[in-house]
């Protein structure tokens, strides 16, 4: 067989497409290798949503060739895919001839017809929004052995156009998978052996996919759906966008005993001058009064945000807006990006950009403020015994790291025959990142 080695970038919905490419792929011959030098083929499958990321495709393009011109007698097959694939195109193939596929996120089903293409010796760009849903092209794999959780898209693009955001021109208008296909790849999924399966959209709230008497159901009708799969022992969704949270999403954290007891909700900024800026459509009292009632139903709920600090035209009192807002939720844990600018987003051509060093600045504190709620919030763990799926093992041998119901890594000791089960853990200790225990 062939070998492909993958590299992902990016967020976990990257994740998913890769291992449907590989997927894919082993379809035509083709098995995955961690081993970069051994490999027939490269697929980088990249993200462009932080700074600098056509770049990072780029240098990684430069290494890559070296290595093989180094190991190899003959040329590996290179294919770039993902969010950079979309937005540069063509440009890929003229700045790196090396490339020989560049296929957009929207058209990765055809990986088949594309790769036979590729045997008439030319340069392939598919960057095309098909008519048609790629879903409707991709094969289950029924017997592919997987881990104990997983991710299922179930919701793609965006159409609320964030002024500093690249997703609604890489991934296209939202569009929601059918309630029938989530429910048969979830029970494939769960016959396979996964435990947790982690519902995934760019914007994964907004979904409205039809059930089988053509009915739009919501996320919250989903996520009642499929708490009544047998076998199925988890569940997470992310990411949400506070515009579509309605009150049937909120009384699923009250009603499902197998929704995990964690929210991610970005709101970027405190400040409402900063929301109106970045098109968000909320005000920060408008997202409290969401973080208020999911608390009403499930008061042990942990809540993670994003913030993007140094956003075009942020004076101080915003930025203090934003640092107040993070004191009275008290997250258990969010991430903090300085603003970059994406070209051909609307923010990029705003008046008043902050410089690198105010940006930094302001930076350093929120992400200090994050870290002592962070730190709070796993130290009130400790002395508790939580039910822990154990995902792989660590460093040491005897160390197993698995993940608790408010998505914290779980350090014990433990025979490697309890990968992939559900253990009553006692935390015993905890840091900024991590907790660790020992089985009860």
């Amino acid at each position: 067989m062939k070998k492909i080695y993958a590299k992902t970038y990016g967020c976990q919905m990257n994740v998913y497409d890769t291992d449907r490419m590989l997927e894919i792929l082993s379809n035509e011959g083709f098995e995955e290798t961690k081993n970069l030098q051994e490999s027939d083929a490269v697929l980088l499958n990249t993200c462009h949503i932080r700074e600098k990321a056509a770049e990072k495709l780029y240098s990684d393009i430069g290494r890559i060739k070296k290595i093989s011109d180094k190991t190899s007698q003959k040329k590996k097959t290179l294919i770039v895919s993902g969010c950079v694939a979309q937005a540069e195109g063509k440009e890929i193939t003229k700045r790196s001839p090396y490339v020989d596929l560049v296929v957009g996120p929207q058209s990765y089903h055809k990986l088949p017809h594309l790769m036979q293409s590729l045997k008439q010796n030319r340069k392939i760009v598919d960057t095309d929004f098909p008519v048609e849903s790629k879903f409707d092209h991709l094969i289950n794999q029924k017997n592919k052995i997987r881990k104990s959780s997983a991710f299922l898209t179930i919701q793609e693009g965006c159409d609320k156009f964030c002024t500093f955001c690249v997703v609604p021109y890489t991934r296209g208008s939202e569009y929601s998978r059918p309630v029938n296909d989530i429910i048969d790849e979830a029970n494939l999924l769960i016959d396979s052996g996964v435990k947790e399966i982690t519902l995934l959209g760019q914007n994964v709230n907004a979904y409205h996919g039809v059930d089988a008497s053509g009915k739009a159901c919501s996320l919250g009708e989903l996520l009642f759906k499929l708490a009544k799969l047998t076998g199925l022992k988890r569940l997470r969704y992310t990411t949400n966008h506070p515009r579509d949270v309605d009150d049937i999403m909120i009384s699923a954290h009250k009603d499902i005993d197998i929704l995990m007891p964690y929210l991610h909700l970005p709101i970027q900024s405190g400040s409402n001058k900063i929301l109106k800026l970045m098109n968000r459509g909320h005000t920060s009292n408008d997202y409290l009064k969401i973080i208020e009632k999911v608390r009403n139903v499930r008061p042990d709920i942990a809540i993670s945000s994003d913030f993007i600090i140094g956003f075009p035209d942020e004076e101080e009192n915003d930025f203090n807006d934003t640092y107040k807002l993070i004191e009275d939720v008290e997250y258990s844990q969010a991430y903090s990006f300085a603003y970059s600018e994406r070209p051909g987003t609307p923010a990029a051509t705003m008046e008043n950009q902050i410089s690198k060093a105010i940006k930094m600045e302001r930076l350093h504190k929120v992400q200090e403020l994050i870290k002592s709620q962070q730190r709070l919030f796993n130290s009130n763990m400790v002395g508790r015994t939580m039910e822990i799926l154990a995902d792989r093992l660590g460093k040491d041998k005897k160390q197993i790291i698995g993940r608790s119901p408010y998505l914290q890594s779980v350090h014990f000791d433990g025979p490697k025959e309890l990968i992939g089960k559900i253990i009553n853990i006692k935390i015993i200790s905890s840091n900024t990142n991590s907790l660790a225990g020992e089985v009860v």
